[in-house]
């Protein structure tokens, strides 16, 4: 049933889900791979501790001008520098693999519709069953638009990633991008 509108050239407000169910944008279901989410931390560690790569380059060049002036000729330091840091990203690698295998981080990786309005974002696991959760947007650090998602960034390592393919319609998606950018989010 619709409410009258106080202005007649103001359009109706018509709620078409259920009583007490906020209306907004809509997605289809979505869930996480574990592959991506592995891809996701990778890219972020590689890009914010990229330095560290340093130190095995630092100790190779050393070397390599000792062992050019012939001070302390030795060629095992090449060998444990490039194993070093082969060792440290395999490292890494794996805690982001285990990551995935952890039983509390399950609900990242479980499908969900998404609803974002003006208040927060609802996580619906099944929405006629009123299963799910909010995330208000004070939650979220920033979002990145990549060329095929956005990237929201929750906390180091924690992402919801929403592809465009989710969205029902291309003016959804242009709805969305106006509420990221009203939020000041969208970098």
């Amino acid at each position: 049933m619709a409410k009258a509108p106080v202005n007649r050239y103001q359009q109706p407000y018509i709620n078409n889900g259920p009583v007490g169910m906020p209306q907004g944008i809509r997605t289809k279901k979505y869930g996480l791979e574990p592959k991506m989410y592995i891809n996701l931390a990778l890219r972020e560690w590689i890009q914010k501790e990229w330095f560290w790569f340093l130190i095995p380059v630092g100790v190779i060049v050393v070397n390599v001008i000792l062992n050019v002036t012939n001070v302390y000729p030795n060629w095992w330091i090449y060998l444990v520098g490039v194993l070093g840091a082969a060792a440290f990203g395999l490292f890494r690698a794996m805690q982001f693999t285990a990551t995935t295998q952890v039983e509390q981080n399950k609900p990242m990786f479980e499908k969900f519709v998404y609803e974002f309005d003006n208040r927060q974002i609802f996580v619906w696991k099944n929405r006629e069953k009123k299963e799910g959760g909010q995330l208000p947007w004070n939650m979220i650090q920033s979002v990145k638009k990549e060329k095929d998602a956005y990237l929201f960034i929750l906390g180091k390592y924690q992402y919801v990633h929403i592809p465009f393919a989710i969205f029902n319609s291309e003016h959804d998606i242009k709805m969305f991008e106006t509420l990221l950018s009203r939020k000041e989010l969208l970098k």
